[in-house]
């Protein structure tokens, strides 16, 4: 049967991936809706390629332009509009691919109308992790990760009863040999010359810190209802493993493969099935030759506690780190700040945040935290930390 998909960000990195991926499974799935940012000639060139029947994007500028080039698709925007195409039950599931908190509401539009999401937006669980799974619980909707490491976990996952541990992996990132002093002062080019990943540039300088792993670890503990105590986060260089769990008799299965995104995009897609689509690179373990792994360096990569003390805290924590995170990111890619602000202001806004946390917050105590978290990191970089 053609199953039928929604793609939120089409237009970025992983939507465009999965783009790829949808051209060489074919007449397997239809593209019900595509929704995209300002890149409009982008998505332009997707509408003739994929024929969607509803298009989202950011304003309402953008909207008249492409109701006046297609007219024969519904065309909406903003907020309202994602929320829109995605509680449309044509639907069998959806790639969020979105970056920021802008993904967490059409998600749970998509899941409270018992649509499978595919996700790859961190903000959903960081943010609302708690809320998102137990609705997801509620409606008996798939939430089939497609980041590389949860990926590998999923399909690693035969029975949470026996699992003692989950391993992420690591890469350590463009500075993982690099002094401290030295990568405090890197550039913004420096720091986003990842070794392994192409990604886009927030994801990429939140690898650089590590705060990448962080979230990461707060999105399997959601994603796996696995206890923070029973993560464990390893630097493996050449990004060949993508994560492991440890069995209660002491097996550890692992998924491996060379870095693409095309492959975990596939899996979450196609889930339950696997299908013979887009080609990637040969593994071959006589190639790759040597694997190495080595413990996380927290001094020098302070974010990674930090995220993980934060989830074990719980209530709005998490959405005040990765309000003030993202924050930061933006200051130091518009050159305002260090890299090495990046933590320092974080750890402060998570301190300042000890008498502000609601330990069981519905929907908009988060985005009320959310908005005042940024607005007041903003105000933080303004006076202490600006260059």
């Amino acid at each position: 049967m053609v199953k039928r998909i929604t793609i939120l960000g089409s237009t970025g990195s992983i939507g465009t991936q999965a783009l790829q991926v949808l051209k060489v499974l074919g007449e397997k799935f239809e593209v019900i809706s595509l929704s995209a940012g300002h890149n409009i000639s982008l998505l332009t060139e997707q509408i003739k390629t994929f024929h969607p029947k509803n298009v989202c994007v950011q304003n309402i500028e953008d909207a008249k332009i492409l109701r006046e080039k297609f007219n024969k698709i519904n065309v909406v925007y903003g907020d309202s509009g994602l929320e829109e195409i995605c509680s449309d039950r044509t639907n069998d599931i959806i790639l969020v691919a979105v970056s920021g908190k802008v993904g967490l509401k059409p998600t749970l539009t998509a899941i409270k109308n018992g649509i499978n999401i595919a996700l790859a937006n961190k903000e959903t669980l960081v943010m609302a992790g708690d809320i998102v799974m137990k609705e997801a619980a509620r409606a008996k909707a798939d939430i089939i990760p497609v980041d590389s490491e949860h990926s590998a976990i999923h399909q690693c996952l035969t029975n949470k009863k026996f699992v003692r541990k989950l391993i992420i992996t690591a890469s350590g990132g463009p500075f993982l040999h690099t002094d401290i002093e030295k990568m405090k002062n890197a550039s913004v080019e420096q720091a986003l010359a990842h070794p392994r990943w192409s990604m886009g540039k927030k994801i990429t300088i939140d690898s650089a810190t590590l705060m990448n792993k962080g979230l990461e670890i707060i999105e399997a503990h959601h994603l796996f209802n696995v206890d923070y105590k029973d993560i464990k986060t390893v630097i493996h260089p050449q990004s060949v493993i993508h994560s492991a769990i440890e069995y209660i008799d002491g097996s550890i299965i692992a998924q491996l493969g060379l870095p693409s995104m095309h492959i975990p995009i596939q899996y979450a897609i196609c889930y339950p099935e696997r299908i013979a689509g887009i080609k990637t690179n040969s593994f071959d373990f006589a190639k790759i030759g040597c694997l190495t792994f080595e413990e996380p360096d927290f001094k020098k990569f302070p974010l990674l506690k930090l995220a993980e003390k934060c989830g074990m805290e719980g209530g709005t924590y998490t959405t005040c780190l990765n309000a003030a995170g993202e924050e930061a990111v933006f200051a130091f890619l518009n050159g305002k700040i260090s890299l090495g602000s990046i933590s320092d202001i974080v750890q402060e806004m998570v301190n300042n945040h000890y008498n502000n946390n609601i330990s069981q917050p519905v929907l908009d105590d988060i985005f009320e935290t959310d908005r005042i978290v940024r607005e007041q990191t903003q105000k933080l970089i303004n006076n202490k930390y600006i260059k």
